[in-house]
């Protein structure tokens, strides 16, 4: 079941193109957990027409998985990253801010299905192309809770337009 981002976890605001140039280097910002149950697994699944036994049969996956139990589609993580992003930050002031694209991804150990999961936000470089418009670079990182090693590692690409600059 998918909720919205707890208010437990503090929001990072970044109001400005300064306020994002100020934060490269600083820690990442850790976002909210959310738990991925298999039923979120089958409705992706659905939508993809990706039906993989790996993902969807967990009788299957008992037997002949090496973790025992069906996993999330890489894909279905990666799309879980503007919710985790949301969950913690924040651009107050802005007209729009888009998914520009990703320079890596990798996917470098499953998501069991019944995991909880979050990600983790490194800002490392903000370019502003015109006043007010901004194209940040996040090192992200998810993890499963209790796995041994991160679930995706990715280097995502964010432009930011704020108020008080001109139209794209």
């Amino acid at each position: 079941m998918t909720t919205a981002p707890s208010s437990a976890c503090a929001i990072q605001k970044f109001d400005c193109v300064a306020a994002l140039d100020r934060f490269v280097g600083q820690p990442a910002i850790a976002s909210a957990p959310l738990l991925i149950e298999q039923e979120m697994i089958n409705r992706f699944a659905h939508v993809t027409h990706d039906h993989q036994w790996i993902h969807v049969d967990p009788e299957r996956a008992k037997t002949q998985s090496p973790s025992q139990h069906t996993i999330a589609h890489g894909f279905l993580v990666l799309s879980l990253l503007t919710y985790w992003q949301t969950s913690c930050m924040a651009f107050p002031g802005t007209v729009m801010a888009l998914n520009y694209g990703f320079d890596k991804i990798r996917f470098t150990a499953p998501v069991v299905a019944g995991s909880r999961v979050s990600a983790s936000f490194a800002l490392t470089q903000v370019t502003e192309t015109k006043p007010a418009h901004a194209r940040c670079t996040w090192e992200v990182t998810v993890n499963a809770e209790n796995a041994p090693r991160p679930s995706v590692y990715a280097e995502w690409h964010i432009l930011v337009q704020y108020e008080g600059g001109e139209a794209t």
